[in-house]
């Protein structure tokens, strides 16, 4: 999944979530609690978007990583490979469906007549 981090390596500044890597977006799974109301409050909605897209592509790169040192004789077991493949997957499906909400509204504030 190289080809998200090229195309949204450069997009927009998130400096503000450095501080706060994986935002609770994806089930907390880089940080140990989600982003209170508050907290999100503070975060552009371009910076979230941002984020989660860079959190999905991090997870892709590690379940790959794992498969490959798995397929290589790594030291790693089945069933850790298995739950980085999983989680990438599920984290993959939530942004699909993010995605296609977001088309959705789109659509229909678009049909919408003046």
């Amino acid at each position: 999944m190289d080809g998200i981090s090229y195309l949204y390596g450069g997009v927009g500044r998130v400096d503000a979530l450095e501080a706060r890597r994986g935002m609770g977006t994806l089930g907390g799974v880089m940080s140990d609690r989600p982003m209170t109301i508050d907290e999100t409050k503070k975060v552009p909605f371009k910076d979230l978007l941002v984020g989660s897209i860079a959190e999905v592509n991090m997870l892709q790169q590690k379940a790959d990583g794992a498969v490959e040192k798995l397929m290589t004789g790594g030291e790693i077991g089945t069933a850790e490979v298995l739950t980085a493949v999983q989680k990438a997957d599920i984290a993959f499906k939530m942004m699909m469906q993010m995605r296609n909400k977001l088309v959705a509204a789109y659509q229909e504030i678009q049909a919408i007549r003046v």
